[in-house]
């Protein structure tokens, strides 16, 4: 299945919200809300910098793109940055399909 990383920012009402609600309760309503939409979370991590949060979440691309719309639909909350992780098979297969590519002015 599918992996993503999904990396996000609290904006201080967003903080506020999940200070008042608890780290821990909230963690669990991300997880209930990606395993509902039938993805499950392989690692979620609480931090500090510029990242407030990360998850690694294995997910058909559908599943993660509307876990990642609702949350960024909310922008009162938080940013969030989706990236799609990559196995080096799955590269090796990209770089099999490489065409040829001219640079403008060649």
């Amino acid at each position: 299945m599918p992996k993503f990383m999904f990396t996000a920012r609290y904006t201080p009402a967003g903080l506020h919200g999940t200070i008042t609600e608890g780290f821990a309760a909230r963690e669990q309503y991300i997880r209930s809300l990606i395993e509902d939409l039938g993805g499950t979370v392989e690692a979620f991590y609480w931090a500090y910098g510029e990242t407030d949060t990360l998850l690694i979440v294995d997910a058909p691309a559908p599943v993660a793109m509307a876990f990642a719309m609702v949350v960024s639909s909310r922008e009162d909350a938080l940013e969030i940055i989706t990236t799609p992780l990559l196995t080096a098979a799955e590269m090796e297969e990209s770089r099999a399909l490489l065409p040829q590519f001219r640079s403008p002015g060649d």
